[in-house]
């Protein structure tokens, strides 16, 4: 499938598969979209802890990144571990101008840190962040009980519909510790009521520019 690196609204760059018309962040800004629906009601209901995110398409590592940029502020330690059935190329992400929109170079090193590690080896980007990247479909998730937070990012439902279904959302409940979160930039009723369905509350939280709301859902107590 063609792709291209293309200008969001705020000025960062995305991936775009021109075939499905479907980009790996939105066009109304990229790092906007991310911050608000990852980092403000996903990360931010998390302050001074250890904690494990899973992330449902780990993609350009701009949702990575700026976690790692973030754990500072909000004094947390992060195991962060990154599922991609077909990662990004390394001359796309050198393309990507996240360091520099971002005016965090003192972090470049860190950037490409996280995409020039092993896939399937854990890597200490930082004292207080490591990273597992793994190269898998979402379908053959099995963990249990063990994150925190997961942050689904997959591509939307319009073009891969297969990723948003009761399974999938089965499994995610299934890897969450009780009272973790799962938050993602979708809305969708169909995706609202697959997540009911296996057991996780669902909340519609306002959206980023471009979307009137997102979804948060937590797995009870």
């Amino acid at each position: 499938m063609q792709r291209e690196i293309i200008t969001t609204a705020d000025g960062s760059k995305t991936i775009q598969i021109k075939d499905w018309e479907e980009q790996y962040h939105s066009k109304h800004g990229a790092v906007q979209e991310a911050y608000h629906v990852f980092i403000k009601h996903g990360l931010e209901l998390f302050k001074g802890e250890n904690i494990r995110i899973l992330e449902i398409g780990f993609g350009t590592g701009l949702n990575a990144f700026i976690t790692l940029l973030e754990s500072k502020a909000l004094d947390l330690k992060i195991e962060y571990h990154g599922i991609e059935a077909y990662p990004v190329a390394l001359h796309e992400i050198k393309e990507l101008n996240y360091v520099s929109i971002l005016k965090a170079g003192a972090m470049q090193a860190y950037f490409d840190k996280m995409h020039n590690s092993s896939w399937e080896e854990k890597s200490n980007i930082n004292s207080n962040f490591t990273l597992l990247k793994l190269k898998k479909f979402f379908s053959d998730i099995d963990d249990e009980q063990l994150h925190d937070l997961i942050y689904f990012d997959a591509f939307g439902a319009r073009v891969q519909p297969e990723l948003w279904t009761v399974e999938i959302f089965q499994k995610m409940f299934t890897a969450l510790k009780p009272g973790g979160f799962l938050v993602t930039y979708a809305a969708k009723g169909s995706v609202r009521r697959a997540m009911q369905e296996v057991g996780l509350v669902v909340e519609r939280l306002p959206g980023p520019p471009g979307k009137r709301e997102m979804l948060r859902a937590k797995r009870p107590s």
